[in-house]
């Protein structure tokens, strides 16, 4: 599962807590991630300022909708992921305990390789959920052969963080910053 938004840098979420709109686009970010499992901890990284308020705007997607998609064809899905992808230039990965081998996160990881964009991970087991119970730790989808070169993870070129460790709530916007960089975004 997956979702869209708009990235916030620290002077836009200054700005919008004083009621002004920001004078600069944000960056379009993609959120790939363990919908079933981890669409709570994914809501706690939405809800954590760092993301556009408005979320009719930013594409996170609500579970109902989510619930429908599912039942679709996997062409159909595929092409709703790619709609949701254009024009961003980073994915930000959210690792839970069980994100690794999932279908749709390792295709939008795939489609973000073919398409050029920029890659971060970030592991939410460590957020509690509704039930206030972190997760247990889980692999890493980004250590998985590339596309590109034999042999090659994309986790030896882009970087993985913690949430809650490595205080995503105020990093994540040089984490996005970051990959986009490497990526030459």
């Amino acid at each position: 599962m997956a979702v869209q938004g708009h990235l916030l840098t620290e002077m836009d979420r200054k700005e919008y807590s004083r009621g002004v709109t920001p004078k600069f686009m944000a960056r379009r970010v993609f959120f790939s991630f363990h919908y079933d499992r981890d669409n709570w901890r994914a809501g706690q990284v939405r809800n954590s300022g760092v993301v556009k308020p408005n979320y009719d705007e930013t594409g996170f997607f609500d579970g109902v909708d989510w619930e429908t998609l599912k039942r679709q064809s996997d062409d159909r899905i595929k092409r709703w992921i790619r709609k949701q992808m254009k024009g961003c230039s980073v994915t930000v990965v959210l690792i839970g305990s069980q994100t690794y081998g999932r279908e749709w996160v390792d295709y939008e990881i795939n489609k973000s390789v073919r398409d050029e964009m920029g890659l971060v991970g970030i592991r939410v087991h460590n957020i509690k959920d509704q039930n206030r119970q972190t997760d247990s730790f889980g692999k890493n989808p980004l250590s998985k052969p590339t596309l590109g070169k034999p042999g090659e993870k994309l986790s030896e070129k882009y970087n993985t963080y913690d949430w809650v460790h490595d205080d995503g709530q105020e990093n994540l916007a040089d984490w996005i910053e970051e990959a986009a960089r490497i990526a030459n975004r």
